[in-house]
């Protein structure tokens, strides 16, 4: 049999780490961070603006009732409003000014 290199090795533990890695399995010094980022909080977004339920449901578009549900965590939004809620908490600025003009 071959004599095994120094990379050969090297490969050979990248593997092992891989496939442990794969299954689930914990690797010494390695830290795994979860991030959900699909999860959105409409009220922490809401209050960052300083606006209330009522205007918010209005400017998402829905109701005012289906708005606190997002806000209670008893349901997520989905489709443009989700993504009007991305642009919220990463552009405020520039949604304030839109709603001024508004």
């Amino acid at each position: 049999m071959a004599k095994k290199t120094a990379f050969g090795s090297e490969l050979a533990e990248a593997m092992a780490e891989a496939l442990a890695h794969a299954s689930g399995a914990p690797i010494k010094d390695t830290h795994v961070h979860v991030v959900d980022a699909d999860r959105i909080d409409p009220k922490a977004i809401r209050t960052h603006l300083n606006l209330t339920q009522e205007q918010m449901a209005r400017f998402l578009g829905t109701s005012v009732s289906g708005y606190r549900k997002w806000e209670q965590g008893q349901r997520q939004p989905s489709g443009a409003a989700r993504t009007l809620l991305r642009v919220m908490e990463q552009e405020p600025e520039a949604v304030l000014r839109v709603l001024r003009a508004a």
